[in-house]
């Protein structure tokens, strides 16, 4: 396990870590999960030349420390992001990003771009959403205050989300979980869709065959590569991992 202070008070950004070749790939997860148990047969599977590989926790989740004055708004996920693949001595390196992990690695191409030579997003939030809809991404999180969540509606939002989902969300602090669902729906300034767009970097958005993103014509016309995953559903690293590592194949160098 390799880890970095990313925060003044101290708290540490954890990662498991694959050795290889440097460009570096950074695996990031969505919200309530936690990257190792996402990422690591696909990360380690033998189709895929072997590169150094971080499936690197944000703040707040999985094995990573929970600072309770950080915002955990997506900007602030970025540049914590940024600051533990520094240390690591990361740069230039391919981002695979899951959902709300995809949110914030749009972010840190925009607001680091010496980090990030590729994106990848795997059914990335791209655009911002009422807190109060209850939407299969958000689990309905943000529909709760922070006070809310932390008291009682946790455990809605447990009994909603089912055992497979809660196994990792359940090692989330409740109060960073609410703070990024709600900074989530949120989203950035400029919109992440708008960031997507504009950076000057090799871009794909995979997506389960049922459910093409919003706009994806718009997409494409910024050069951004809209795929589609047969056999998958959100989680598409899960649920089909060998057309997972095929897709991410010939966009990873």
């Amino acid at each position: 396990m390799h880890d970095a202070i990313v925060h003044p008070g101290g708290a540490r950004m954890r990662w498991v870590e694959l050795p290889g070749a440097a460009p570096a790939r950074v695996y990031v997860h969505g919200l309530g999960a936690t990257s190792a148990p996402y990422y690591a047969a696909v990360a380690a599977h033998p189709l895929l030349p072997r590169r150094r590989s971080l499936l690197i926790d944000l703040l707040g989740f999985g094995i990573s420390d929970c600072p309770e004055d950080f915002t955990y708004t997506l900007e602030a996920h970025a540049d914590a992001l940024a600051e533990a693949l520094r240390k690591a001595g990361v740069a230039g390196a391919s981002v695979i990003a899951h959902s709300m992990g995809g949110a914030v690695a749009i972010d840190l191409a925009a607001r680091h771009p010496e980090l990030v030579a590729g994106l990848i997003l795997v059914d990335a939030n791209l655009d911002p959403y009422s807190p109060a809809l209850v939407l299969p991404g958000g689990s309905g999180i943000a529909s709760y205050t922070e006070e809310e969540f932390v008291a009682e509606g946790w455990k809605e939002v447990r009994d909603r989300v089912g055992p497979h989902w809660w196994s990792t969300m359940r090692l989330a602090d409740l109060r960073g979980l609410h703070r990024t669902a709600a900074g989530l729906a949120k989203g950035t300034t400029p919109p992440m869709r708008e960031l997507l767009m504009g950076l000057p970097i090799p871009r794909a958005y995979l997506h389960p065959v049922d459910t093409e993103p919003q706009a994806a014509d718009g997409l494409r016309a910024a050069g951004v590569e809209v795929l589609a995953v047969p056999e998958s559903g959100h989680n598409i690293m899960l649920d089909n991992p060998e057309a997972f590592v095929h897709a991410l194949l010939p966009r990873l160098p």
